[in-house]
């Protein structure tokens, strides 16, 4: 299998935006996204002049559905952008959709480094994928991304993008024997991540196995503790795919005796802090006022029932069985 080609961009964000704007989507143009995700996925959208539309998610994986999102294609559709929520999108449907319409696959993998679909790590994909290396992402490089890419004519393009479009690298004009004077065939952008950063990146990545390791371990132990319960739900991870962990996303079950703010508040008052499960895109008034609410069912009841656990690399046993003791008091 050919490896595919990383282009190092300063944000998941920025990746996604520069990508959308090599494939052409502009002004006019719909993607197809998932409002359960980070705001970022829309507003890299938004940020092309084009139009998010929001589809709704798989209520068992949480990402998003390839038949709502199928539902939502029109003749305005340019592309569709799943986002690999810690487990991978149900991808070979996505590609299918993308090649029966027409449409690009612009995978928003921005937390998926070292998860698999079907066997295959996310990144190999056929169409380009974006990661982020936030701090909260199982690699950090304090603030950065990446684009993988097997297509050649596109990482050209991507490089000219993040470096205003300059004809000519810095590499090849100061090593020149000769003057070289680059030129700007149209308007490009700064979205070079440093070498500084990329040198903690590549001395992370030397890493990754062990990261993964830990953090699946950690999942593993909320896993077996949380079966003990019937009113709280594990995440769910399908035979074909695997999960980094580097989020525990939980949610309280229709028959909860508690509701899911009380619950985070539960656990906050016995010290542990929690993260409500994802953020609804579609709800936030940023993008209520610009295109008006559209009604997402099942998106908003995991969106009001999920919760993010403590799991980190570093996290010790003592702190997580606070944790399971706290959830486990929170309903006494």
């Amino acid at each position: 299998m050919r490896l595919p080609i990383g282009v190092a961009v300063t944000s998941c964000t920025t990746a996604l935006h520069a990508t959308l704007v090599a494939l052409g989507v502009g002004p006019s143009d719909e993607v197809i996204v998932p409002s359960y995700t980070f705001i970022a996925t829309a507003n890299a959208v938004v940020h092309c002049g084009a139009t998010p539309i929001f589809a709704d998610i798989d209520p068992v994986t949480y990402t998003l559905d390839p038949l709502a999102a199928q539902a939502a294609i029109t003749s305005r559709t340019k592309a569709i952008m799943p986002v690999d929520l810690v487990l991978a999108a149900d991808l070979d449907a996505f590609y299918a959709l993308g090649e029966s319409h027409g449409l690009a696959i612009v995978e928003d993998a921005a937390p998926s480094l070292g998860t698999h679909y079907k066997g295959v790590p996310v990144g190999n994909s056929r169409g380009p994928v974006c990661f982020s290396f936030h701090p909260r992402k199982i690699i950090t490089t304090g603030e950065g991304g990446m684009i993988m890419t097997n297509d050649d004519a596109l990482a050209a393009r991507l490089r000219l993008l993040r470096h205003h479009y300059m004809s000519v690298s810095d590499v090849v004009r100061h090593s020149s024997n000769d003057i070289i004077f680059e030129i700007y065939d149209e308007v490009g952008y700064n979205l070079r991540m440093t070498d500084l950063q990329a040198a903690i990146g590549v001395a992370q990545m030397g890493k990754l196995d062990q990261i993964l390791a830990e953090c699946r371990r950690l999942g593993a132990r909320y896993d077996g503790a949380l079966a003990q319960l019937d009113w709280i739900d594990a995440p769910v991870v399908p035979a074909d795919r695997t999960t980094n962990c580097q989020s525990y996303i939980v949610r309280l079950s229709d028959e909860s005796p508690i509701s899911r703010d009380d619950f985070m508040r539960s656990l906050l008052r016995a010290g542990v802090t929690t993260r409500r499960g994802i953020m609804l895109s579609h709800t936030e008034p940023a993008y209520v006022k610009r295109f008006g609410r559209r009604r997402l069912p099942i998106s908003e009841a995991v969106g009001a029932s999920t919760v993010i656990l403590p799991l980190f690399v570093g996290m010790t046993d003592k702190q997580q069985i606070s944790v399971i003791n706290a959830i486990n008091a929170a309903v006494c």
